[in-house]
């Protein structure tokens, strides 16, 4: 690795920890390819883009109730199922996942000043589904207690991925 791309790169992981500071992660100066990541840890993805979306709503306008995360050695779907448009504080949302890989499914959400959640309820195996991503599904439910950008992490195995949701303010 040369000293410019690595200065880069140094600069980047700045940038992404300032932001993070400031409550949503940032997008990479050096986007990772899909499905990739760098430093050990999931890229994130949300809407198709890196970092936090723009709004909390569900479906976004002109969008779908799916958003795919990015991982190491992984793909993730997420199906939501709000009871009301909008992801916001303290109001339970169901999620469907769907995630290549073996092993047991674990699923965690790190908030805006690092405090982890697990789902209030699930992960429970799907059998059956009509959805149809790769991999295998589990549902699960969400009460995110405050607002900002939340990193949902999900694990099989050795196998990692994220996706970045937006809960709104109310």
């Amino acid at each position: 690795m040369t000293e410019v791309s690595r200065s880069g790169r140094l600069a980047a992981f700045a940038l992404a920890g300032v932001a993070a500071l400031a409550g949503c992660p940032a997008a990479p100066a050096d986007p990772a390819p899909s499905g990739a990541s760098s430093g050990g840890r999931p890229a994130v993805a949300a809407s198709g883009g890196a970092g936090c979306p723009a709004t909390g709503r569900l479906p976004e306008p002109g969008g779908s109730l799916e958003r795919q995360g990015t991982g190491t050695g992984a793909t993730l779907w997420a199906l939501f199922f709000p009871r009301t448009p909008v992801l916001s504080p303290g109001t339970e949302v169901k999620v469907a996942w769907r995630m290549t890989g073996s092993g047991d499914f674990a699923i965690s959400a790190a908030g805006p000043d690092g405090t982890v959640l697990a789902p209030v309820w699930g992960p429970e195996s799907h059998g059956a589904s009509s959805w149809e991503r790769p991999g295998d599904e589990w549902g699960t439910g969400w009460t995110f207690p405050t607002a900002g950008c939340w990193t949902i992490t999900a694990r099989r195995g050795a196998d990692s991925a994220a996706l970045v949701v937006r809960v709104a303010d109310a």
